[in-house]
């Protein structure tokens, strides 16, 4: 079959590889119809990462088809429409044991440790295919709207870590796919003002349109820590969330959010990146909290393809480029220069 091969840091080689196995009966090879670029693909293709050891496949945003189960795997059929997702519960330890895969120590996930969505097809092998995310995808969503489920789910499990209540006031610093899928969905939470800054102007009519923002403010034309107080009447925001790659972003959420307000740290930062500086006394006076959030567990990956078959998040709309695996270097490059939103390769196209 085809693949997009990562054979080292910025070298990713389309070539020929053996089809995949069924490893054991547990196991199913799925026929990949879709899969999504990610910012962290991005960033494994630049830096690395040490769950990724060259040569692998990487790509974790997935729809396809199953082509082959094992006999243990029942509970799946040829035929089938499924999506999955990036992360993979080890199934035995306590926190997987507690729902929360996403804390695993062990830390598998697709297209990292287990071969990912650029190529023909892929293999999920028993732990994926016992304690992992592959869902059955609604009849009413398309291949490319399932494989936004992924990424959807980790949305959801950031809000579930800020605990909205209603008629509250959120900022999500950075408009990008994610960053819309937070803003729309705080609004479900029951948010009555939601606030977007975003550092180019390209991208105001999208947080508007895309993620319901009221208002959308420049973090390069104007300081946004003024631009937040002045649309909240001086007190900040309710929640505050960091959905993009900037250090300085992670100090201004501070400074936005009100007394006893919460702030999630939800886009994770490149390797390298300079600690970050916070003044203390803000989260102390204020009497802050601060959360973090990556990845999700199978439960926010079923109720993300619920949301988008219910169309509470229209995921047709935030994808604005599609490429064949053969262009998975043009998929990169469009993604990475943000020319628009979600890039969907298709490996089965030619």
């Amino acid at each position: 079959m085809k693949a997009a091969v990562l054979e080292g840091i910025e070298r990713m080689v389309v070539r020929k590889i053996p089809n995949p196995i069924l490893e054991d009966e547990a196991s199913v090879i799925l026929k990949v119809h879709a899969c999504a670029v990610c910012g962290s693909d991005i960033r494994i293709y630049h830096y690395g990462n040490p769950r990724v050891h060259p040569p692998q496949v990487i790509g974790h945003e997935v729809a396809g088809e199953v082509v082959a189960v094992g006999s243990q795997a029942s509970h799946l059929h040829v035929g089938e429409r499924v999506a999955i997702s990036a992360d993979v519960p080890c199934g035995v330890c306590n926190w997987c044991r507690d729902g929360l895969g996403n804390m695993c120590a062990t830390n598998y996930a697709i297209g990292y440790q287990f071969p990912g969505g650029f190529a023909e097809m892929m293999p999920l092998n028993a732990t994926t295919v016992r304690f992992g995310a592959v869902h059955r995808i609604p009849d009413n969503l398309s291949y490319d709207e399932a494989s936004l489920a992924e990424p959807l789910a980790c949305v959801i499990n950031g809000l579930e870590r800020c605990n909205i209540a209603l008629g509250e006031t959120v900022v999500v610093i950075g408009a990008g796919p994610a960053g819309c899928m937070l803003m729309r969905l705080a609004r479900s939470y029951g948010a009555t003002k939601v606030l977007a800054v975003q550092r180019s102007s390209a991208r105001f009519e999208v947080a508007r349109r895309l993620g319901g923002a009221d208002d959308v403010f420049s973090s390069q034309e104007a300081d946004p820590v003024n631009a937040v107080l002045q649309a909240t009447n001086g007190e900040g925001a309710d929640v505050v969330i960091t959905a993009n790659s900037s250090v300085e972003s992670h100090a201004q959420a501070l400074q936005m959010a009100r007394n006893r307000g919460r702030i999630n740290f939800f886009g994770g930062l490149p390797k390298g990146s300079p600690a970050i500086s916070l003044e203390s006394n803000l989260i102390h006076y204020k009497e802050l909290t601060m959360t973090g959030s990556h990845g999700s567990v199978p439960r926010q990956h079923r109720l993300a393809l619920e949301l988008i078959s219910a169309g509470v998040i229209r995921a047709g709309e935030y994808i604005t480029h599609h490429f064949t695996l053969d262009q998975i270097d043009q998929a990169f490059q469009a993604a990475e220069g943000r020319a628009g939103m979600k890039v969907v390769v298709h490996p089965q196209s030619h």
